[in-house]
């Protein structure tokens, strides 16, 4: 017989949907282009506005001008990992996800995890890019729309407003 405690934790530990059920809702590839373009777009923002106050400074002539570009260029790393690592790692989000409405999520349903945001950003996506493209490509043509990053990382990317439907016919 079980108790109320044992019913309730059970409820609230419910893992997701499995991934052919994800790859119903799975984000269009179209928009995970987007979200990638965004994303890299912030981190070439800091960039540009480092080299820029750097240039303002007096470029390579003068010692602010370097520390400017050196300050951008960490700022531009610890952005990266906040977005690409961290914040998916936490929230199945980056910026670009968030703006696009997509979310990205384990095979079984349940939440990413720093660790295996780490490891699809930062060795999945670049495995996929020394592929020529062709790991990028692969989710295009993939039923389930899982490139080699996701497959590496054992991930899918879903729609945000889809899961919440989903979530409501369960309730």
């Amino acid at each position: 017989m079980m108790s109320a405690e044992t019913v309730s934790v059970q409820r609230s530990v419910r893992p997701g949907p499995p991934v052919q059920k994800l790859a119903r809702i799975r984000g269009p590839f179209s928009l995970r282009c987007g979200a990638i373009l965004i994303d890299y777009i912030v981190l070439v923002a800091i960039l540009a506005f480092s080299t820029l106050v750097s240039r303002l400074l007096g470029g390579g002539a003068r010692t602010a001008g370097n520390s400017s570009l050196t300050v951008g260029a960490f700022l531009t790393l610890a952005v990266a990992a906040l977005d690409l690592g961290v914040l998916p790692g936490l929230t199945g989000l980056t910026i670009g996800k968030w703006a696009t409405g997509l979310r990205i999520r384990r095979s079984d349903g349940t939440e990413l995890g720093i660790g295996r945001a780490f490891l699809r950003h930062f060795l999945g996506y670049p495995l996929s890019a020394l592929t020529l493209g062709l790991g990028f490509i692969i989710a295009a043509l993939n039923a389930r729309g899982r490139g080699l990053h996701d497959l590496i990382a054992g991930t899918i990317v879903v729609r945000e407003a889809a899961l919440v439907e989903k979530r409501r016919r369960r309730l």
